[in-house]
């Protein structure tokens, strides 16, 4: 399987402007820029989507874990915070907080924690902060 999601950029790092948009259609044409990114600017962000992608897969993979174990969650509220830093190299994401709240009738704490734990090595896009990127390139005129 293979989704797929395109930029479109215009301009200068901090004067420029761009969109975002994803093939199921869920983000089309979203701007985002240096003021959505490092200030406060209306639009999102690279770092807020990778939170909320981490979130979701997080989530699935926690309630996937629970299925096989017998359980079936009342409640999966997962929340990604996603730490962008200035390095001496240059900005770098070096770290993803995810917080969970969940709500599992007849769950014991140590299952609970061993499951979550699971599922935080095991989600797709957890695995994908220690994936091989590739790059096609293609100059136009």
């Amino acid at each position: 399987m293979n989704k797929t999601a395109s930029a479109h950029w215009e301009g200068s790092l901090k004067e420029g402007k761009g969109t975002l948009s994803t093939e199921s259609g869920a983000l089309e044409y979203s701007p985002y820029g240096f003021n959505t990114r490092f200030e406060d600017g209306p639009g999102t962000n690279p770092e807020e989507l990778i939170g909320a992608a981490h979130a979701g897969c997080f989530s699935m993979a926690f309630s996937m874990l629970l299925g096989e174990a017998g359980y079936t969650a009342e409640k999966i509220a997962t929340n990604a915070s996603v730490t962008l830093e200035k390095l001496e190299e240059g900005y770098a994401i070096t770290a993803v907080r995810l917080d969970l709240q969940a709500r599992i009738p007849g769950i014991e704490q140590g299952q609970f924690e061993e499951i979550a734990e699971k599922a935080k090595a095991g989600c797709p896009v957890s695995k994908l902060l220690n994936a091989e990127i590739t790059l096609e390139k293609t100059l136009e005129d």
